[in-house]
C-alpha cells in the first residue's frame, strides 16, 4: 500500500523489531514518530492509492523534528535492543551535554538595562531574561549573547542551534504538548478485541462495518476512520464505558 523506498524500509524496520519480540508489541504512535503516522494511517485509513509520508498527514509536527529524533527514538530502540553500545553511549553524553546547556541558558539572566549596553533591544520593562528567553528572538544568536555571557561560547555549534530552535518553537511545543496529552488519553482507552459494533446503539451502518473492518485498537484509532463521526465515537466511548447492557428478562406470570 506504499510508494517509495523510506516508506517501505519502515513498514520492514518496525515488523522485523515485532518479529523478534514477539512478547513485548514495538508500537510507534502519532505524537512519536512519523513511522507512527503512516502505520496509523495505513491501519485506520487504508490506502486507495500508494501512500507517501508527508509532514502535513502529522498532526504533532512541531515534536517530529529532524533535530530531536534521537531524543524520541533512541530509548525505545535501547528498550527493544536495536542500539549498539557505541551508539548508546555517544546518545548519552549527547544527552548530559543538552540537559546542562539547556540548565545553563535558564540560568543565567539579565536586566534589560544590561541587555541594552550590550545592544540588545529588549522592552525596558524592568524584567530579567535569560539567555534562552532572548534565543526567542529571531534576530538574537548564541553569537550575540556571548557578549553578554561570554560562557556561551563554549557550547559546541550543535548544541548552540539546538537551543536557538528549542526557544524559537517553546511557546508552540508547549501548545502542541497539551494537545498530544490529549490525543493520548484517547489513545489510553483500549477498545474489546472480540466488540460487537452492531450491538452499540446511536451508530450507523456506515460506522459499524468501517469499525467491523479496522478493529481499531483504541478510541483514538476509532475517530481517525474516515466516516467515524464525533457522535459515533460518543455512543462508542459510552458504550466501552458502561459495557454492554442485558436485555430485561421478561416477567413472570402470576
Amino acid at each position: 500500500g506504499t510508494t517509495g523506498y523510506e516508506e517501505a524500509a519502515a513498514q520492514g524496520l518496525v515488523a522485523g523489531v515485532n518479529a523478534a519480540k514477539p512478547a513485548d508489541a514495538f508500537v510507534l504512535d502519532r505524537a512519536e514518530a512519523y513511522m507512527g503516522v503512516m502505520i496509523d494511517d495505513l491501519v485506520t485509513r487504508g490506502a486507495d492509492e500508494p501512500y507517501r509520508m508527508f509532514t502535513s498527514r502529522a498532526e504533532y509536527r512541531l515534536m517530529l523534528r529532524a533535530d530531536n529524533a534521537d531524543e524520541r527514538l533512541t530509548p525505545k530502540g535501547i528498550a527493544y535492543g536495536c542500539v549498539g553500545p557505541d551508539r548508546r553511549a555517544a546518545f548519552a553524553r549527547k544527552s548530559v551535554a543538552l540537559a546542562e546547556a539547556r540548565e545553563l541558558a535558564n540560568l543565567l539572566t539579565a536586566t534589560p538595562s544590561n541587555l541594552k549596553k550590550h545592544g540588545l533591544a529588549v522592552n525596558q520593562d524592568g524584567v530579567r531574561r535569560s539567555a534562552f528567553d532572548l534565543l526567542a528572538y529571531p534576530e538574537i544568536t548564541i553569537d550575540d549573547l556571548e557578549m553578554v555571557w561570554p560562557e556561551l561560547g563554549g557550547l559546541p555549534p550543535a548544541l548552540a542551534e539546538r537551543l536557538k530552535t528549542e526557544a524559537l518553537y517553546d511557546s508552540y511545543v508547549e501548545r502542541q504538548a497539551a494537545d498530544v496529552a490529549a490525543f493520548r488519553r484517547d489513545e489510553n482507552l483500549r477498545l474489546p478485541e472480540e466488540l460487537d459494533y452492531t450491538q452499540i446503539g446511536g451508530l450507523s451502518r456506515e460506522a459499524q462495518d468501517k469499525l467491523a473492518r479496522a478493529r481499531p485498537r483504541t478510541l483514538g484509532q476509532a475517530g481517525r476512520i474516515p466516516g467515524v463521526t464525533p457522535a459515533a465515537l460518543v455512543a462508542l466511548l459510552r458504550y466501552v464505558r458502561r459495557g454492554p447492557v442485558e436485555a430485561p428478562r421478561p416477567l413472570k406470570s402470576a
